[in-house]
């Protein structure tokens, strides 16, 4: 970047010179130009004028001596005068017009300045016009005249010279200022460089300084933090599930391996080996459901799940489950209620299983005698929501933001067996976001409400 900025801040600077030195270079020799037309046309009326005081054919002949009388002091003029036959009547020493610029008199009462060198290697700027005379019934002279434009020449040559060294020495040290003021606008970067590369995964906790970043970095600064915030999270939490899936798992595989050694240290009945097989089975079955739950959740996180949609009344997917959990509720003497009105597109085996454990999950922490209640709620612009309320203990707030987190539990000295893995919250919000809606979850004054928000 450094070089590709110091290439890119040369090249501009020398391209402004090169145009500023060429429109110079064109305002030097149009005023050169400018200047010697002034002298010329000067001269080539005085001509005419002396051609014009010319009535006699005695007058003509002395007219040589009166022009090289006025080009006194005026070495570096040439003039020539020429008769409608070719036959020149006047030229001053060494005067070499080119044909093609007394032939262009013709054309008009004064040409275009024409640029020529002699034999003797003079560059000449000269212009031509017809002149007139005052004797009756003679056709007008040739008049022509050219000054030495060596000086000028040489003038531009230097100047030229000068310019193009200047352009060259400029376009250096605009390359290396640019270099440098790049290096200083760049330190910035480098500290970030710096104070990213110091960060691992053992200091993810660190920041970059936005207190020493100019303005136009600001936003760059803010949003690596906010990265590295998010990289914290992440990294926290996998650690966490790392964690708890090892915990989670040991349990039934230490429980399997212990029965089973138990088992095999001595002989034992058909019934006995029965028994043990059957807790082996249900311990194996726990192991099956979990793995399949982290598996969803993985796909889940990988956006690999696709749900299928289909229109669903959200009160008739209640009510069917309400029958499922209908035993459970009566043997807690638990109350179970549903009302609202809503309907969504989604998939039917998915959602079934994200409402399923919200209500596993309300049964299981209401008290005997409370109530389950879930209202349907179709907000029209906001989506269709969907609450489960129930009575029991308020969870507290530092509690409510980590419930969706897989394998967290409010209190960890829960039976794990009646408790579950602590995977059904996790997984009912990885189905809610499959389907572009959120989870949320409220405690306050005994009462915990669970919300599903559909999509519009």
């Amino acid at each position: 970047m450094t070089f590709r900025l110091t290439m890119l801040f040369a090249l501009s600077s020398t391209v402004v010179l090169l145009l500023l030195g060429y429109l110079i270079a064109g305002a030097v020799e149009r005023h050169f130009e400018e200047q010697d037309m002034g002298l010329l046309a000067g001269k080539l009326k005085l001509a005419q004028h002396a051609l014009e005081k010319a009535h006699s054919q005695a007058d003509l002949e002395a007219l040589p001596q009166q022009l090289a009388d006025s080009l006194v002091g005026h070495d570096a003029l040439a003039v020539i005068v020429l008769a409608p036959d070719g036959q020149t009547l006047f030229a001053t020493r060494a005067a070499e017009f080119p044909r093609t610029l007394l032939d262009s008199a013709s054309q008009a009462d004064q040409a275009r300045p024409t640029v020529w060198t002699t034999g003797d290697k003079r560059p000449l700027r000269g212009i031509s016009a017809l002149a007139r005379t005052g004797i009756k019934g003679f056709r007008p002279l040739i008049v022509g005249v050219a000054t030495d434009v060596s000086h000028h020449e040489h003038f531009m040559q230097s100047f030229r010279t000068t310019l193009w060294s200047f352009v060259i020495l400029a376009a250096f040290l605009t390359g290396v200022l640019g270099w440098l003021a790049v290096r200083r606008g760049l330190a910035p970067l480098q500290a970030i460089r710096r104070e990213a590369a110091a960060i691992t995964a053992h200091r993810l906790h660190s920041r970059l300084p936005a207190d020493a970043i100019p303005v136009e970095l600001a936003e760059l600064t803010a949003t690596l933090n906010a990265m590295l915030a998010r990289l914290e999270d992440s990294f926290r939490r996998l650690t966490a599930f790392s964690s708890d899936i090892a915990h989670e798992l040991r349990t039934p595989v230490t429980n399997l391996l212990t029965q089973t050694q138990v088992t095999l240290a001595k002989e034992r009945s058909a019934g006995e080996y029965a028994d043990v097989l059957a807790s082996n089975a249900e311990e194996l079955e726990r192991l099956s459901r979990m793995i399949a739950d982290m598996l969803f959740l993985a796909r889940a996180d990988n956006d690999l799940v696709m749900p299928r949609q289909e229109p669903l009344d959200l009160v008739d997917e209640v009510k069917g489950l309400f029958a499922f959990y209908e035993a459970l509720a009566e043997e807690k003497t638990i109350t179970l209620t549903c009302s609202g009105s809503g309907h969504v597109a989604g998939d039917q085996l998915m959602l079934r299983r994200a409402i399923s454990n919200l209500l596993s999950n309300a049964l299981r922490h209401t008290p005997v005698g409370g109530q389950v209640s879930v209202h349907v709620d179709d907000t029209g612009d906001a989506g269709v929501r969907l609450s489960v309320q129930n009575s029991g203990e308020t969870i507290a707030l530092e509690h409510l933001p980590r419930l969706f987190d897989r394998f967290y539990r409010v209190d960890s000295s829960r039976q794990r067996a009646s408790d579950g893995a602590g995977l059904g919250l996790a997984i009912t919000r990885s189905i809610m976001r499959a389907h572009g809606g959120d989870a949320v979850i409220r405690s306050q004054r005994g009462i915990t409400v669970c919300e599903l928000q559909f999509p519009l």
